[in-house]
């Protein structure tokens, strides 16, 4: 274990260098490799003995990476989807009611989260959903409209959680 210790202060300024260049900001390479290192010692026992550490490094960072980028791509889609502009720098009051939006869309249920994201943000169709759901279309679009009619209730403050129809 020591062997490896080792290893990893020889690698970490290489992977600390490949991270600046990807995120191009210090803070967030750092915050990446950090993940990377937690990453490869949660994941140690699935290395390969034979493989190179160097490049296993390299490839759990890169892939970090991607994940976090898509992630943060999907949330600009999400700002977007609830301020309904794409503006570089939106003005302080769409900002504003977007996080408003963005909080009462936290309070949601999962799976109204799930349909709203789904539909709304990813643009999957309504048999898409049905399909993953394996439900009928007109039971997606049941539950779509309630999941609206709650988001909108919450962003208004008319509601403080959304209601739960228990059906036997």
């Amino acid at each position: 274990m020591h062997e490896l210790d080792e290893q990893l202060r020889e690698i970490i300024p290489r992977l600390r260098r490949f991270a600046v260049s990807l995120t191009r900001n210090a803070s967030s390479a750092d915050d990446l490799v950090q993940s990377t290192l937690e990453r490869a010692i949660i994941s140690w026992a699935d290395k390969r003995v034979e493989g190179d550490l160097r490049a296993w490094l390299f490839s759990i960072l890169y892939r970090q990476f991607l994940d976090a980028h898509r992630s943060s791509r999907r949330y600009a889609r999400m700002l977007e989807f609830f301020t309904g502009r794409d503006d570089a720098q939106p003005s302080v009051e769409r900002t504003v009611i977007a996080q408003s939006t963005l909080q009462a869309f936290d309070q949601l249920n999962t799976e109204q989260r799930a349909l709203l994201l789904w539909v709304s943000v990813e643009g999957l169709s309504y048999k898409a959903v049905a399909e993953i759901l394996d439900v009928p279309i007109g039971t997606v679009m049941s539950r779509l409209s309630r999941a609206r009619q709650a988001l909108r209730q919450l962003s208004d403050g008319e509601i403080t959680s959304p209601s739960m129809r228990i059906l036997k």
